[in-house]
């Protein structure tokens, strides 16, 4: 894993501040539907990994791919917390 991480960090950096982006522009998902659909595929896409499913290039491919997904939907809370947590700065101060 140290090895994987290693490998990838330029693309785990991106994927963490495209999420935190996105999350603080978008905010929480407004449907149930949209959240869940993103955990469920994150997590089959980690339990592939995990299982080694695939194996050689292909997966690393899929471990990359699963350990950048995760970083994303991080950024994309860390982002939301954040524009929610400012939004109630600013109306506790009567902004």
């Amino acid at each position: 894993m140290i090895l994987l991480v290693s490998g990838v960090w330029p693309g785990l950096a991106g994927a963490l501040g495209l999420g935190l982006g996105c999350g603080f522009v978008g905010g929480w998902p407004r449907g149930l539907a949209t959240g869940l659909g993103l955990l469920s595929a994150a997590s089959l896409l980690g339990a592939a990994a995990l299982a080694g499913l695939v194996p050689g290039v292909g997966g690393f491919w899929v471990e990359s791919a699963a350990l950048m997904l995760w970083t994303y939907l991080g950024g994309c809370v860390l982002g939301a917390l954040t524009k929610r947590a400012r939004r109630d700065h600013q109306t506790a101060n009567g902004a």
